[in-house]
């Protein structure tokens, strides 16, 4: 029989252990499906064009890359949103293109056409372009979670995030953004070893950069799959599902325990599919409903999922929809969120009120 000594050692352990997870953010807690006192709330794209003082900011450094490369900048703006709004997140302000040069891969980024890179890789020779990581070219990253880990202090948890290897891919194909991806998709069939040593080589520098950002102080990892939902679902199987999860395989053996989401817009199509990643969360866009997104993802905790747009709509239609959304998601497992990013001319008491509303939604 189990001494008293031993019951005795192992209640002290778990009660450690609970204790040591009730000192975690409410994000990470949330995210981990443990009890929570009410869904924690962050908005994607929360720092950015809506808000005035970050358009003030711009207007001194006009260079994006500028803003998102800079240490005392990447901090301002990320914390601007958070002194202005206290959300329970924190995201780095960065650029899922941000790492490609510890990699390799040169890019520029034009106000009016987005990504732009010089070179794009659709050959096996054009692979010799990759190298290993070279993290020193994103130190600023690491600089920048480390004080904002200071400056949030226990208010809220610290996100980082990366595209999806297939995301990051159309970009290195196609060399810029693209409505049709039909360089990439084409690949896809002509040319399918490449890409998908591409995709391998791209995956598993992801795995390096994320935890780079744990490192550093990241919480709560999110991957966006911002166009993994342009591919049919039996091409998603193929090129781009095996691919976050070998990022996610490797993190979660060399960082385990911090949660990690995973949101693809216009991903209807692909929850089922999604929710057999080795992720905590999957993120829902707006076009899908709370209840039947919270089914179909099953045992995951979910992330969502207001429209954007009902930020334009006045404080009753914003706090209905709120209300509605935590109603179907439940008290566990539940992290607020919009459906996608926040629209540029959002009003800021909008924000605000979307905020202020989910703090009075307690369980």
């Amino acid at each position: 029989p189990e001494s008293s000594l031993a019951r005795a050692a192992m209640t002290t352990t778990s009660d450690a252990r609970a204790s040591a997870s009730a000192n975690d953010p409410l994000m990470v807690r949330a995210a981990r499906k443990e009890k929570v006192e009410r869904a924690p709330a962050w908005m994607m794209r929360q720092a950015g064009r809506y808000m005035k003082e970050y358009r003030d900011l711009a207007v001194k450094h006009p260079s994006f890359r500028e803003r998102s490369e800079t240490t005392d900048l990447i901090c301002e703006i990320t914390l601007q949103p958070f002194r202005a709004f206290k959300p329970d997140g924190v995201i780095l302000f960065s650029d899922i293109l941000t790492p490609f040069p510890a990699f390799g891969i040169d890019f520029e980024i034009d106000d009016y056409k987005g990504p732009m890179l010089e070179k794009t890789i659709r050959s096996a020779e054009d692979l010799k372009m990759l190298h290993e990581v070279d993290l020193s070219k994103v130190e600023f990253v690491a600089d920048s979670l480390k004080i904002l880990r200071q400056e949030v202090g226990d208010e809220a948890a610290v996100l980082g995030f990366v595209g999806a290897p297939w995301t990051l891919c159309t970009y290195i194909v196609e060399g810029q953004s693209t409505s049709t991806y039909k360089t990439i998709k084409s690949m896809c069939f002509n040319n399918p070893e490449v890409l998908h040593k591409l995709l391998s080589a791209v995956a598993d520098a992801l795995a390096v950069y994320v935890g780079f950002q744990i490192d550093a102080g990241a919480q709560v990892i999110q991957v966006f799959d911002s166009w993994g939902g342009q591919l049919p679902p039996h091409m998603w199987e193929e090129w781009s599902k095996p691919y976050i999860e070998r990022v996610v395989r490797k993190v979660n053996q060399t960082h385990p325990g911090v949660p990690i989401t995973m949101y693809a817009n216009g991903s209807g199509g692909l929850l089922e599919r999604m929710a057999t990643l080795p992720v905590d969360t999957i993120g829902l866009d707006w076009t899908i409903d709370m209840e039947d997104g919270r089914r179909r993802v099953g045992d995951k905790s979910v992330q969502g999922n207001v429209d954007p747009v009902v930020l334009f709509a006045g404080e009753d239609a914003i706090e209905k929809a709120v209300r509605d959304v935590c109603r179907k998601a439940g008290p566990t497992g539940h992290i607020l969120n919009l459906g996608h990013g926040v629209l540029v001319g959002t009003p800021e008491e909008s924000v605000k009120h979307f905020f202020d509303v989910s703090k009075t939604i307690t369980y």
